[in-house]
């Protein structure tokens, strides 16, 4: 026991050691719709083969600068219809310290946002800009840049009105650094996902009216600048291009940045099969076009049914015929059942047999035309008679 303080709650009757609790296993809790409006909501958030337009959530830290309250505004105008806005202060908000990111999860969920801009001032960190990336409602990565130089969009007056609202811009990045230091990688990846929006297979040139361009000086040094696209004329089909800077311009400094866990990254990397399946053992030739490989398994030649030509049936029947003259020439020297003048014919029964034949045919011939079937004389009647008689 402690000195001086009384027996801890915690602590076991047999002996001083406290033993204290641990936390209790993260249980994954089954959320179930019980009205249709929540069903329909489950649905709109369920996993899709095309995902939505991604929406950023733009927040504020425990303290925040002048500066940074400029540039969150003009990236939240520059996603206006896919960004939503907290003018709040949060101090749990923390991206990079141990349980820091609960919070945060906890807002992008709400407000159905994947990405996120949090913008943070300390002494140790001034003009704090973090940007990240949500994945399954929870912290995916995020990337810490701090804020060396910043003008904003309406400090370069109307050149801004050039660009209109929901248009997708252009994004160039320039600098081989981009290729080779992870910190750099993951801020192009993460600043493709803020600014491209709705992904589509088509784009109109005309649409086509501002480009944003992110240069790497050194590893920890970046520049943002944004411009608009001017098209004027040139005497030919094609226009004049030409770029003016729209703002916002910003000198970035590279700090600490968060990676996901390779498994994680592997899972959300995973793009679904959308369209026509691939054709198995199929194959595609400059000459021969679309070749197929076909499979099959070993023929049993012997036991197969095969179609039998026509110099076998003529074979087949002229042993049968041959058959059944040797059948009849022997029964007509044995003096049985053979020839048609054989003594074993009998003459009477299929002659008799013949005539009643005959004979019923013309009986059902007269009765059909009137007769008796019998061939007897049709009976006369009353008025028949009395006729005959005057």
């Amino acid at each position: 026991m402690v000195k001086g303080k009384g027996p801890s709650r915690y602590a076991k009757k047999s002996g001083d050691a406290i033993s204290i609790p641990g936390p209790k296993a993260a249980t994954t809790k089954l959320i179930t719709a019980k009205t249709r409006r929540g069903r329909r909501i489950q649905e709109a958030r369920a996993p899709k083969a095309v995902e939505d337009t991604k929406k950023s959530l733009v927040l504020y830290g425990n303290k925040i600068s002048q500066v940074l309250k400029d540039v969150l505004t003009d990236f939240h105008k520059i996603k206006k219809t896919e960004s939503v806005k907290y003018t709040r202060r949060n101090e749990n908000v923390r991206p990079f310290e141990a349980g820091g990111e609960t919070s945060l999860e906890f807002y992008c969920r709400k407000g159905v946002c994947g990405l996120f801009a949090l913008g943070a001032h300390s002494k140790k960190r001034p003009h704090n800009l973090t940007l990240g990336r949500m994945y399954d409602g929870h912290l995916y990565d995020a990337v810490e840049l701090g804020v060396e130089e910043f003008q904003s969009i309406s400090s370069f007056g109307n050149k801004a009105t050039g660009a209109y609202i929901g248009n997708k811009p252009a994004l160039l990045f320039v600098g081989e650094k981009f290729e080779s230091v992870v910190a750099l990688k993951q801020l192009r990846s993460t600043l493709l996902d803020y600014f491209r929006g709705e992904q589509v297979s088509q784009i109109n040139l005309a649409g086509f009216d501002r480009v944003i361009v992110v240069t790497a000086l050194s590893e920890t040094s970046v520049l943002l600048r944004q411009y608009v696209i001017k098209m004027k004329k040139s005497g030919t089909k094609l226009p004049r291009i030409e770029l003016e800077e729209m703002g916002p311009r910003l000198d970035f400094s590279v700090r600490r940045h968060r990676v996901p866990p390779p498994d994680v990254q592997k899972e959300a990397c995973i793009v679904a099969k959308v369209g026509k399946k691939t054709e198995k053992n199929v194959e595609y030739d400059m000459l021969d076009g679309r070749v197929g490989r076909i499979y099959m398994p070993a023929q049993k030649v012997d036991t197969i049914a095969l179609s039998k030509p026509k110099g076998t049936k003529r074979d087949r029947h002229a042993a049968t015929n041959e058959r059944k003259a040797k059948a009849q020439a022997a029964g007509t020297a044995s003096g049985g059942r053979g020839g048609p003048d054989g003594p074993g014919e009998k003459k009477g029964p299929k002659a008799g047999g013949a005539a009643k034949k005959a004979a019923r045919g013309k009986g059902a011939a007269a009765g059909r035309l009137g007769g008796d079937p019998k061939g007897r004389a049709p009976k006369k009647s009353k008025m028949m008679r009395a006729a005959e008689d005057v």
